[in-house]
């Protein structure tokens, strides 16, 4: 958190700095107005923190839903400004046409603002793939796999939106429905209303539902999210294999979330990885696309993951995937395929852009 209001603080000194260089603006606002302008977009943020510790939820939702969006639109102002610096070495270069460019700069980054909200307020797309799943009998050739991940469903992303969701996944008719994670924000009971179990039961596939738990689990009571899943009929593997049919099985582990070293979480997947069924065809699922070389090594078929938004909101991209190697589509590693999903949802800013939100479908191959 101290990194995060760090970083807020960061972005506001700096945009507003190179604002009141840029004629136009200072021309219809004065030095003074831009500083009540940006301690009051910077103190949304805080507040919203303030409210929500108070349980004054009616003031803290809008407020926090609007401090996202802005610190979206405040990276990308950013990063459009910090181009031109760059260009003009902080108007050293080009010290005339640098004001002029600042303006250029500030449209672009409120234009890719628009663009971002756009893209992260419509409909996920369905992305296909086709896998050739090593094992797989041929007379079970073609079924079809829903995957959705990162649904984030919470303060922003309600009811309303989850039910549409899941009639996206009914409308493809799959064999069998995979959750990768993070499906609730995890912070309180609240946004999981009863009515979502309905909707839960609502998907039906041949060979079930299932779903592996994500870091934003990990937030609250995970086992009372694995609980809520479970009354809606969705199978939770947590860290354990179960054949869906014979010659076809599926696993999956918990995400240990940010309170698990990362090397009690690299051994507890091992564990799981060493459990895998002898010769049969494997879908190895996890939230986070890690230790992926391990599952290879193990003979696993296909992995899925999820967590990293494909960077959602570009060039934030470019930072995820210093820490996401594998960031979003499809990857082959050792001759094992894995896929990671972009994710469904939002997550912070309802934004994305350039990296749309998907519901993966692939359908499997016989060898």
């Amino acid at each position: 958190m101290t990194f995060l209001f760090g970083a807020w603080t960061g972005l506001h000194i700096y945009v507003f700095w190179r604002l009141a260089s840029i004629s136009v603006v200072v021309r219809h606002l004065s030095i003074k107005y831009l500083v009540v302008i940006a301690t009051i977009l910077w103190a949304s943020f805080p507040l919203s923190r303030f409210f929500d510790s108070r349980g004054l939820e009616t003031l803290a939702a809008p407020l926090e839903l609007f401090g996202m969006n802005w610190l979206g639109t405040l990276f990308l102002i950013f990063f459009c400004l910090l181009v031109v610096d760059i260009i003009t070495v902080f108007g050293f270069v080009l010290r005339r046409r640098a004001p002029m460019l600042r303006g250029i700069g500030l449209l672009a980054g409120i234009v890719l603002a628009l663009v971002a909200l756009f893209q992260g307020l419509r409909p996920p797309v369905i992305h296909d793939y086709e896998v050739r799943l090593a094992g797989l009998p041929v007379g079970d050739d073609g079924p079809e796999i829903a995957v959705i991940s990162d649904l984030h469903v919470g303060r922003f992303l309600d009811a309303k939106w989850l039910s549409a969701r899941i009639e996206q996944v009914k409308a493809l008719h799959p064999d069998l429905v995979i959750m990768l994670g993070d499906l609730f924000e995890g912070d309180s009971q609240s946004e999981r209303q009863d009515s979502m179990i309905y909707m839960f039961q609502g998907l039906s596939a041949r060979y079930g539902v299932w779903a592996v738990t994500g870091n934003h689990e990990s937030h609250g009571d995970r086992d009372s999210i694995v609980r809520f899943l479970e009354n809606a009929g969705v199978h939770v593997l947590r860290n354990k294999w179960n054949e869906v049919l014979p010659g076809f099985a599926i696993g999956g582990v918990d995400d240990g979330g940010h309170h698990e070293s990362s090397v009690t979480s690299a051994d507890r997947v091992r564990q799981v990885l060493a459990a895998k069924p002898p010769g049969t065809a494997t879908i190895f699922l996890s939230h986070r696309p890690q230790m992926i070389h391990e599952a290879a090594s193990a003979g696993v078929g296909l992995m899925l993951c999820g967590h990293t938004h494909g960077g959602q909101i570009w060039p934030f991209s470019y930072i995820s995937a210093l820490v996401n190697p594998l960031l979003a589509g499809r990857y082959q590693i050792n001759g094992m395929p894995v896929i990671v999903s972009r994710g469904t949802g939002t997550w912070g800013p309802r934004m994305r852009l350039w990296s749309p939100g998907e519901i993966v479908r692939i359908t499997l191959r016989s060898p």
